[in-house]
């Protein structure tokens, strides 16, 4: 459909030290997930505090990792658990997006986790994956589960700055990665199972309508981690390929990031000087890959 976009460099930011990698464990996730293939660490959600902290979360051993400016790797947190995606709120708390147990949230000076919301009424949720903050402190994020094409029963969730719950979009194929577009009144979705990135209108920025799909992909498991620029230029990591696909507003294709490790990106974050760099989560090597991107930026609202 077009013609081959051209292709970004990566290097290596950081490594998961071999200390802090796991031998000898068994992992109900890892047995589902990897075939119970030897995993040592499995890195996703990737999200920078406002010293330049980069967060990032280990899903099978229940782990939240700092990556300092200078690549330094500390354990900052490690519960029962499976995280998959990280936030941080504009006042510095971080929230956790587990599969295991619901939306957390973590004070990092005592490591201690508190459930924010597990159920919608009495049924717990799917197995919720990423999340989002827009400007007045609503709190979106996706549940996953083990959705599909086979069983497109995925959400979309808001939990509202006051503590209300609601289902913003339903019967999705595989929910994973979202972002907000500037004016915030676009949610875009990874839709993993459909290989597609969802276009969803909001009605004053509330109600779902005309939603579609943006952007169609190919091979790979399908699109995971989700980040918007200041343009709105979306950048998509795809898990399989190994790689992360710039597009501009418009949904076309500028450029093409290739790992130099393996072909689990699973989830990116702008950081650096002047956001001009895209920090992506490599799972199958253990390390946080970085490359200097053309783009305007880190997305508006990635501390709020």
């Amino acid at each position: 459909m077009f013609a081959a976009p051209p292709e970004i460099k990566t290097r290596v930011f950081a490594r998961i030290p071999d200390h802090y990698r796991v031998s000898g464990r068994r992992s109900t996730w890892v047995e589902a997930q990897r075939g119970g293939q030897p995993t040592d660490c499995f890195l996703e959600g990737p999200s920078f505090d406002r010293q330049g902290n980069l967060y990032v979360v280990d899903v099978p051993w229940g782990r939240i990792f700092r990556i300092r400016p200078s690549g330094e790797v500390d354990l900052a947190c490690e519960y029962d658990g499976e995280p998959n995606g990280l936030k941080i709120h504009r006042d510095g708390r971080i929230f956790i997006a587990d599969f295991k147990r619901g939306i957390l949230e973590l004070d990092i000076a005592s490591g201690s986790i508190t459930v924010v919301v597990d159920r919608m009424g009495v049924e717990h949720f799917k197995g919720v994956n990423d999340l989002f903050f827009v400007r007045n402190g609503d709190l979106y994020f996706t549940d996953q589960g083990h959705s599909g094409l086979h069983d497109a029963s995925g959400r979309v969730f808001r939990l509202s700055a006051a503590g209300e719950l609601e289902i913003v979009l339903q019967n999705i194929p595989s929910p994973n990665g979202l972002a907000f577009g500037p004016d915030e009144g676009t949610l875009f979705v990874n839709v993993t199972r459909d290989n597609a990135v969802w276009r969803v209108p909001l009605l004053d920025r509330r109600q779902p309508y005309k939603v579609g799909a943006f952007i169609r992909l190919s091979g790979g498991t399908g699109p995971d981690g989700l980040a918007l620029d200041e343009d709105g230029g979306l950048a998509v990591a795809h898990i399989g390929l190994g790689c992360v696909w710039l597009f501009d507003r418009h949904g076309e294709p500028t450029a093409r990031i290739r790992s130099c490790a393996g072909r689990a990106i699973t989830n990116i974050a702008f950081g650096g000087p002047g956001r001009r760099r895209l920090f992506m989560t490599e799972g199958d090597s253990g390390q946080v890959l970085v490359a200097d991107v053309p783009v305007a930026g880190a997305p508006l609202f990635s501390h709020l």
